[in-house]
């Protein structure tokens, strides 16, 4: 009986689990098999952009200023602090749903898988806790 409990949680759970489904990681563990339609948010993905618009800075802080500057007032920038803001708006996110490590799969800002970035497998294991503790 309990198998079929945890069974049906599963088959619940997965129609429903791409909806509110995120997966939370870093760019050392990535997703393996990432699906269109789950996002996937890298923590480490602000530090890759600003590295992509800023590269390295000189060591000097007067050429660094003048480089930064320079990048600051380029025609690109614009788009750049976009993707720079989304980066940082999806870190507040993970802070704000309290994840204290990664990678995690979160299900409708509510349930935490931590340990993998496969979601059959935070699925199986959501569904197993939740057979449990009904």
């Amino acid at each position: 009986m309990k198998k079929l409990i945890s069974c049906l949680s599963a088959l619940c759970l997965s129609a429903s689990a791409c909806a509110g489904t995120v997966i939370y990681t870093d760019s050392s563990n990535p997703v393996v098999s990432p699906s269109p339609d789950i996002p996937v948010v890298y923590l480490d993905a602000p530090e890759h952009v600003q590295t992509n618009i800023f590269g390295t800075l000189p060591a000097n802080p007067a050429l660094a200023e003048k480089e930064a500057r320079d990048v600051l007032n380029s025609p690109a920038f614009s788009s750049q602090q976009q993707q720079l803001t989304s980066a940082y708006q999806r870190v507040m996110k993970a802070w704000s749903l309290g994840l204290t490590k990664y990678p995690a799969v979160v299900f409708d800002d509510k349930w935490v898988v931590y340990g993998t970035t496969d979601v059959s497998v935070a699925m199986h294991h959501l569904a197993d806790w939740r057979g449990g503790n009904q």
